[in-house]
C-alpha cells in the first residue's frame, strides 16, 4: 500500500498542485456565457476565451514542446495565443484578440483539457532538471496571474453594458477585509535588504537581494477608503492642476476624470460598478481602479506621498503586524519606477521575455488584490502598470518621512523584532505580547523546570502517549520517508519517532531561531549517523519549500507539544493548510493536542504552587528591562492564569497591581490597576474539534490516541 508514494509522492503533490491550479479559471468561466468570453472591452484587456487558451499555450510552447518529438495540439494555436514572445514567432495583435471568432468557446476548453492531460503525463515522469522544475512552477504562477486578469478584464467587459451586469452573485475572494488600525507606523533609517533571497519561487524582476539605504520614514497602517477619497473629490481635487503631476494633468483633461474608473453619480449618489454589478460605494471599504497619477495627486492633497518600493517591503517584512490588508485588498501604488535591480538577471531561454523587457516608463504596485490566487504574492513581488491604467484592482497606502526614533540603532534582528512587537502589543487596547519572546536563557531554563513539575502534565503524558502508540503512527510511513518537525526538535519525542523508524530518509526540523536550529541538527547527526538531516531557517506563517534533494517518499509532518493550541483558530488552520502544501499529497502529519479537562487542573498546570510559572511569565518584563532599557517596575505585576470557557483556552496574563506606567525608548505605555497584558493563549481540544480543525486545514483524520487523565492526543492526519 505504501509503495505507490516512494518515487511517486512528489509526481503526485505537483499533478495535484498543477490540476488545482488550472481548475480555478476553468470554474471562474464555467457560469459566464460564450458571448461573454469572447469580446474584448478595450486594447489592454483580452477576451475571457484567450485568458482560457493563453495560459494553456504557455504549458506547451515552454515545457512540452521542448521535447524534440512532441506535436502540437493544433500547430494554428502558436499564432493565436502567443501573448508577446518575440522568439516564438508570429502573433496576433494584443487589439485584435477580440476579433478572434475561431476557434470557439467549446473548443478552447478542449485544447485546455488536452494539455492538461499531457502536462499530467509530463509531471508523472518528473521535471528533468532544475530549469524544468522552475518552468513548471513559473506556469502556475503564470496561470494564477492571468486568473487576476480575467477578472479585471471581465469586470471591464460588464461595465461597458447599459445593463450594469454582475459577473457573478458573490465577488470571487479569498479572504475578507481585514479591520482598519489607525495612524502611521514609524522606521528608523538604515540599511535594509530587499528583493528575493532564493528560497522558494519568486519571478525573475524580484531578485537578486541587495541593500538600500532607507531615510526615516512612516508608512499608513491603512489603505486609503472611498470615503476619504470622496473628500478628495469634494475637495476639487480633480480641477485643481497643482496637485497633479504635469503627465498626470494632461491625461485628467483628455480622458476627462472627475473619479475613479467605474464610478458614477447616481440620483446624487456615488455608485461603483464591481463584479457584483452596480451599487452603492462603500465609504469604508478601500478605493479600487485609481491610476498613479490619482494615487500621486491624493498623497500631495493629503499633505503626504506614495512610499518607495523599498519602504514598503522593508516595512511589510519587519512589520507585517502593524498593518492591515497588506495583501488580499488592493495592489498598492509606490512612487518607484519599474527597473532591474542590480545584478538583475532574466530567466534563461524563451522565458526571458517574461518581465525584464517591460522595464521603461511602468511603475511598481506592492501588496496584492483581494482577485490575486491565495499564496501568489509575497512581500518581494513588484508588479506594474502604465501611470495612466487603472482597470486592475488597485489602490495606495500613504506614506511620509519621518523623524529619527530613539529606538537603539544598535539593535540586532531578535532585538528589534523584540521591541517592535512589545510597543505594537502594549499599544492595543488589549495589550499582549506574543508567546515567543518568553524563550531567552532564562526563559527556557524556567521552562525545563516548568515541565518537571508535578502540576504540569503535558509533556510527560504527551511522551508517554508517543512510545506507546509510536509503532502505530508510524506504520504507513513507508521507506525513505521524510519527517518534518515544525520546531527544532532534538527532544526525547523527536527521537521516540526516529528509532521507531529505521529506514527514514531525511529528517527536517523547521525553526526560527538558527541558534536552537543548529543546535538541534548537529546532535542529531551525531546521534543518527546514517540518517540525512537538513534544517531549514523559517517560521510557521510563512513555510518555504522544502529542498528539491530529499528522498522522494511520503512527507510527514511533526507538531508535538500542543503548541498548535498558541495559535488563534484561524492562525491554526491557516498553518495546517500551508503544512498540507509544503507536504504534498499523500503526507501524514502528527499534531499533538492537549485536551479540555477539569479547569482546575488546566489552571494549577499554569499556576503551579512552587511559583515557577509566575517566574516564568515575569520573565517576560526583566528581559525587557535587560535587552530594551525598559523600566518596568516588577512589582508591580502579578501573574494571573485564567480559563476562558468561550475560548476553550488557558490565558496567561501580567495584571497590574497598582496604577503604573513603563517606559520602552522613547514610548510610555501607563496601566490602570487589575490591566492586564495577554502573554499566552493554550487552547484546548476534543476530539471533535481536533476533526473539525483538520478538516477546515485540507486533512482527514485517521487515527488519535487519547493518553489517560489528564489527557493529551496525538492525532495522525492524511492530506
Amino acid at each position: 500500500m505504501n509503495a505507490r508514494f516512494e518515487p511517486d509522492t512528489r509526481a503526485a503533490s505537483d499533478v495535484a498542485r498543477f490540476r488545482a491550479v488550472r481548475a480555478v479559471m476553468a470554474e471562474l468561466a464555467k457560469d459566464l456565457s460564450a458571448e461573454d468570453l469572447s469580446a474584448q472591452s478595450m486594447v489592454d484587456c483580452s477576451p475571457g476565451k484567450w485568458h482560457l487558451a493563453h495560459t494553456s499555450w504557455f504549458f506547451e510552447a515552454m515545457i512540452l514542446s521542448e521535447d524534440p518529438e512532441y506535436r502540437p495540439v493544433d500547430p494554428r494555436f502558436q499564432q493565436l495565443f502567443n501573448s508577446y514572445y518575440e522568439a516564438l514567432g508570429e502573433r496576433v495583435s494584443r487589439d485584435q484578440r477580440g476579433l478572434m471568432t475561431r476557434p470557439s468557446v467549446d473548443e478552447v476548453l478542449a485544447y485546455r483539457r488536452e494539455i492538461d492531460r499531457r502536462m499530467a503525463g509530463w509531471l508523472a515522469q518528473g521535471p528533468s532538471s532544475g530549469q524544468q522544475r522552475y518552468l513548471f512552477e513559473l506556469g502556475l504562477h503564470h496561470d494564477q496571474q492571468h486568473q487576476e486578469l480575467f477578472l479585471m478584464d471581465m469586470m471591464n467587459l460588464m461595465s461597458r453594458s447599459p445593463l450594469d451586469p454582475a459577473a457573478y452573485e458573490v465577488e470571487p475572494r479569498g479572504a475578507p477585509i481585514q479591520a482598519t488600525r489607525g495612524g502611521m507606523v514609524a522606521f528608523d533609517a538604515g540599511l535594509v535588504s530587499i528583493g528575493h533571497d532564493g528560497a522558494g519561487f519568486a519571478f525573475d524582476n524580484e531578485g537578486p537581494s541587495h541593500r538600500v539605504w532607507l531615510e526615516p520614514f512612516a508608512l499608513a497602517a491603512d489603505l486609503v477608503t472611498n470615503g476619504e477619497w470622496i473628500g478628495f473629490i469634494e475637495d476639487g481635487g480633480y480641477s485643481r492642476p497643482d496637485l497633479w503631476l504635469s503627465d498626470g494633468w494632461a491625461t485628467v483633461k483628455a480622458e476627462r476624470w472627475t473619479a475613479p474608473l467605474y464610478w458614477r453619480r447616481d440620483n446624487g449618489d456615488w455608485t461603483v460598478m464591481s463584479l457584483t454589478g452596480r451599487g452603492a460605494v462603500d465609504p469604508v471599504a478601500p478605493v479600487r481602479h485609481i491610476s498613479f497619477y490619482e494615487a500621486d495627486a491624493y498623497a500631495r492633497w493629503a499633505g503626504k506621498r506614495l512610499p518607495s518600493e523599498a519602504e514598503w517591503e522593508h516595512a511589510a517584512t519587519t512589520a507585517p503586524e502593524g498593518f492591515s490588508n497588506l495583501s488580499g485588498e488592493v495592489w498598492q501604488w509606490t512612487s518607484s519606477a519599474y527597473a532591474p535591480y542590480p545584478g538583475f538577471q532574466p530567466t534563461p531561454g524563451t522565458a526571458a521575455e517574461y518581465n525584464g523587457k517591460f522595464m521603461a516608463n511602468q511603475m511598481v504596485l506592492r501588496g496584492g488584490a483581494f482577485a490575486t490566487p491565495e499564496g501568489h504574492s509575497r512581500v518581494t513581488y513588484r508588479n506594474f502598470y502604465y501611470p495612466q491604467q487603472r482597470w486592475a484592482f488597485m489602490g495606495l497606502r500613504l506614506a511620509e518621512d519621518a523623524p529619527q526614533r530613539r529606538a537603539a540603532p544598535t539593535d540586532d534582528a531578535q532585538t528589534a523584532g523584540f521591541r517592535r512587537d512589545m510597543v505594537d502589543g502594549l499599544s492595543r487596547d488589549q495589550k499582549a505580547v506574543p508567546p515567543k519572546w518568553f524563550y531567552d536563557a532564562e526563559g527556557s531554563r524556567l521552562f525545563e523546570e516548568i515541565t518537571a513539575l508535578p502540576e504540569y502534565y503535558p509533556t510527560r503524558q504527551e511522551t508517554a502517549l508517543l512510545r506507546e502508540s509510536a509503532a502505530a503512527l508510524t506504520a504507513d510511513f513507508g521507506p525513505d520517508a521524510v519527517l518534518v518537525e515544525f520546531g527544532s526538535g532534538a527532544s526525547e519525542k523527536t527521537r521516540i519517532l526516529l528509532d521507531a523508524v529505521p529506514d527514514l530518509g531525511a529528517y527536517v526540523p523547521l525553526d526560527i531561531s538558527e541558534t536552537a536550529l543548529l543546535d538541534a541538527a548537529t546532535r542529531i547527526r551525531a546521534d543518527y549517523p546514517g540518517l540525512k538531516v537538513q534544517p531549514v531557517l523559517g517560521d510557521f506563517e510563512h513555510l518555504a519549500p522544502l529542498p528539491d534533494d530529499l528522498p522522494r517518499g511520503r512527507r510527514i509532518g511533526f507538531f508535538p507539544g500542543s503548541t498548535i493550541g498558541n495559535l488563534h483558530p484561524a492562525e491554526a488552520e491557516r498553518f495546517l493548510a500551508a503544512a498540507r502544501r509544503m507536504l504534498g499529497e499523500g503526507a501524514l502529519f502528527i499534531l499533538g493536542v492537549d485536551l479540555v479537562k477539569d479547569p482546575a487542573i488546566l489552571v494549577a498546570a499554569y499556576d503551579d504552587s512552587q511559583g515557577v510559572t509566575a517566574a516564568f511569565n515575569r520573565n517576560l518584563l526583566v528581559r525587557a528591562n535587560a535587552e530594551l532599557d525598559a523600566d518596568f517596575d516588577l512589582d508591580a505585576f502579578t501573574h494571573r492564569a485564567v480559563w476562558n470557557p468561550a475560548a476553550s483556552r488557558m490565558e496567561m496574563h501580567l495584571q497590574a497591581v497598582k496604577p503604573t506606567t513603563a517606559r520602552i525608548g522613547d514610548q510610555t505605555f501607563r496601566f490602570m490597576s487589575g490591566e492586564t497584558i495577554h502573554t499566552e493563549s493554550s487552547r484546548k481540544f476534543t476530539p471533535d474539534t481536533v476533526e473539525a480543525m483538520a478538516k477546515a486545514s485540507g486533512w482527514s483524520l485517521v487515527r488519535i490516541d487519547v493518553s489517560p487523565e489528564p489527557s493529551v492526543a496525538l492525532a495522525l492526519l492524511r492530506a
